[in-house]
């Protein structure tokens, strides 16, 4: 493998993590688990398509739906964030879009498995909130969507980067901070105006586990146990042992495993010396390519 192969000897490599300055629409490769979450979403929906059936839905989105008492049926905490209206392809066109925008970003800053472990929890969070206030208001009710877990993957990139300009309706320009001041507002009055079909509780349980999540700084892969593995979309090469040889062979290992950790753990994870090493590394191999 020449050097050019490699992430850090391609144009574009931002000494940390992806192909950040590089101009044009990007989509990011499978590796992503944003988009593993998008595809897997996208095949229940398939599915749901499958069995489509008029309201109430069908079986099998009874089955794994969200239900006010979900005691008899706790799966539906986590299950219901990956179904969809059927019938309303807007539904999860809408909330799969923001997640693959924003997602991303917030995927490089934590890390594949964390993100994921957010994004899982969040739904569950999300999911609590909204029974309680259904339960409180003493109804009984039904959801379905990703849309707890995008609020809440949404209100931390705008915690994280709240100055960065976004394309409000993709043509109007407003910092990140502004947009979500808009949203939570709109879902606040949402929510207390009657919910209108759209259950904006679980979009503000969403927004809620966002904030919690930033402030406390916890990780929640700390809880998990330490062989927990990401599932793979692709099948991994047999790994061979490479002992470095020279100086030249020791800085590439060294560089493919700040960059591993980054992939694994994102750029937070790394200590000042070692992004020092990495500003050094990425800079050295630049200066060799010219």
């Amino acid at each position: 493998m020449g050097i050019n192969d490699r992430d850090y000897g391609r144009y574009g490599y931002d000494d940390g993590y992806g192909y950040r300055d590089q101009p044009g629409l990007h989509f990011g490769g499978v590796q992503s688990v944003t988009v593993k979450i998008v595809i897997v979403t996208a095949i229940v929906f398939v599915v749901q398509l499958v069995f489509r059936a008029p309201p109430p839905g069908s079986w099998f989105d009874q089955l794994f739906a969200l239900h006010s008492d979900w005691l008899f049926a706790p799966w539906g905490l986590l299950t219901y964030g990956f179904l969809h209206d059927p019938w309303k392809l807007w539904h999860i066109a809408g909330n799969m879009f923001v997640l693959w925008m924003f997602g991303r970003m917030v995927e490089d800053r934590y890390g594949g498995k964390e993100f994921l472990a957010f994004y899982l929890a969040s739904i569950v969070f999300a999911g609590l909130f909204w029974s309680l206030t259904v339960l409180i208001a003493g109804q009984q009710a039904t959801v379905i969507g990703a849309s707890g877990g995008v609020s809440a993957v949404l209100l931390l990139f705008i915690i994280l980067y709240p100055r960065v300009t976004i394309l409000f309706m993709f043509f109007i320009p407003m910092p990140a901070w502004v947009l979500g001041v808009f949203i939570v507002g709109s879902d606040m009055l949402g929510a207390f105006g009657g919910g209108g079909g759209v259950a904006f509780t679980a979009h503000l349980g969403g927004f809620l586990f966002a904030y919690l999540y930033y402030k406390s700084g916890i990780r929640l892969m700390n809880y998990l146990p330490t062989g927990a593995k990401m599932p793979s979309l692709k099948r991994r090469p047999k790994l061979k042992v490479h002992r470095p040889e020279n100086q030249e062979d020791k800085k590439k290992l060294r560089l493919d495993q700040l960059l591993e950790k980054i992939a694994a753990s994102g750029q937070d994870s790394l200590s000042s010396s070692e992004r020092r090493e990495l500003q050094k590394l990425s800079k050295y191999y630049k200066d060799k390519r010219r």
